[in-house]
């Protein structure tokens, strides 16, 4: 009895090798196997935003190199990139200046990007000296606006509208310190970032090293395509 049990299983075996084997190679081939077994509900899977939208960045008008009063609405329909400096500042801002010239050299063709250089010591920074300053750093883009205006107003705006540290202090070398901060915003007026490797947003790109100018240039033209 036994033999014809084994008989029995080998032959019903056999029977399905014959007859699902030959359609499941196929299936694998085509790729058919892992799309038709998924979970009916993956049409409603819906594509998330490769960067995380923090919010609208906060508005602003300012006078830039030429005199020319210029407010977060210049910016609309573009991808800007936005930093706090000072003409003067003897320590970060060098650095900083450098690393944003080499992203406005990257899209230096592309017209739907900007720069907005906004300076802490605006009683220094007049629209003459910021020109000075623009051409002798390199700054060569129609987009690229260094803005002045009062004091108060853009330390406010650092601070409680950016959320990036700006202050005045006579013990530090240059009368001023902040952040090396970059923002970045979207075409829409939307502070944008990328995700640790942990998971959180960044919020800001480091405009010091040259992991967060690499990491910025590679977002932009992310926002850029969007």
């Amino acid at each position: 009895m036994k033999n014809k049990s084994y008989i029995g299983i080998s032959l019903i075996i056999l029977i399905f090798g014959i007859i699902f084997i030959p359609r499941i190679v196929d299936r694998i081939k085509n790729g058919s196997v892992v799309q038709n077994d998924r979970m009916s509900l993956s049409h409603e899977i819906i594509k998330e935003p490769s960067l995380v939208k923090i919010g609208p960045a906060p508005k602003f008008e300012l006078t830039d190199q030429n005199n020319v009063k210029i407010s977060n609405k210049e910016y609309v329909g573009k991808v800007y990139v936005l930093e706090f400096f000072f003409s003067t500042c003897p320590s970060i801002c060098p650095v900083m200046n450098k690393n944003m010239v080499e992203i406005q050299n990257e899209f230096s063709k592309n017209g739907n990007f900007g720069i907005a250089s906004i300076t802490i010591n605006p009683e220094n920074d007049t629209a003459a000296v910021l020109k000075k300053h623009a051409t002798e750093i390199g700054a060569t883009s129609s987009n690229w606006h260094f803005l002045t205006g009062d004091k108060a107003y853009i330390l406010g705006l650092a601070n409680k509208g950016f959320n990036l540290f700006a202050a005045e202090n006579g013990k530090v070398n240059g009368g001023f310190e902040h952040s090396g901060l970059f923002a970045l915003i979207d075409k829409q007026g939307n502070i944008r970032c990328r995700k640790d490797k942990q998971g959180n947003p960044i919020l800001y790109y480091d405009g010091l090293e040259q992991s967060g100018v690499k990491a910025i240039k590679e977002d932009i033209k992310l926002l850029l395509e969007e």
